[in-house]
């Protein structure tokens, strides 16, 4: 497979798993263009591999931790045609259709990077927890470990902002 056909046939996929990563639109794109760069660079090395997409989506989840260790994040203004333009891409935004979608944003946000780059992975990109040690780098052990706690702190939240139903008393009736 050719890069060009690769990359065109990946990414949007790429491109809405990086927007769940960070939360924006613009850093997503970003991440996927730096990921899809060095990807070309080694290409012929990529392109031989068993799943070349999920190589790639490493890339994309090593841009997204290595964001803090970076000094400065580099900005380049894009012209209207190339952001909104009768031509830009566009990616579907499934979330968009789930009325709770902007609250578990919101709550997925707030996580650790790696817990919530974790769940992403388990439930947007249905992958194994031996498939997310391998692209977290780390080890089955461990990918279990931050989805507990990612799912705990979520469950906390929802718990504590649920509506408490008043306790019956015995001599009342049902």
């Amino acid at each position: 497979m050719r890069f060009e056909d690769f990359a065109a046939a990946r990414l949007p996929a790429l491109l809405r798993y990086a927007a769940l990563l960070c939360g924006e639109r613009e850093l997503a794109r970003d991440l996927v263009q730096e990921a899809l760069t060095k990807a070309l660079v080694r290409w012929k090395r990529i392109g031989s591999l068993d799943r070349p997409d999920a190589y790639v989506r490493t890339m994309v989840t090593n841009e997204f931790l290595s964001l803090r260790r970076r000094k400065a994040v580099r900005t380049v203004a894009l012209t209207y045609e190339a952001i909104s333009g009768p031509d830009a891409p566009s990616v579907p935004d499934h979330a968009a259709a789930v009325g709770a979608g902007d609250d578990l944003w919101r709550r997925l946000i707030a996580l650790p990077r790696q817990h919530r780059a974790v769940l992403i992975l388990r439930y947007y990109e249905g992958l194994t927890d031996d498939e997310i040690a391998d692209t977290l780098n780390c080890r089955p052990g461990t990918v279990r470990a931050y989805a507990s706690r990612a799912l705990a702190t979520l469950r906390v939240q929802l718990s504590v902002e649920l509506p408490r139903i008043p306790s019956m008393s015995q001599g009342e009736p049902a």
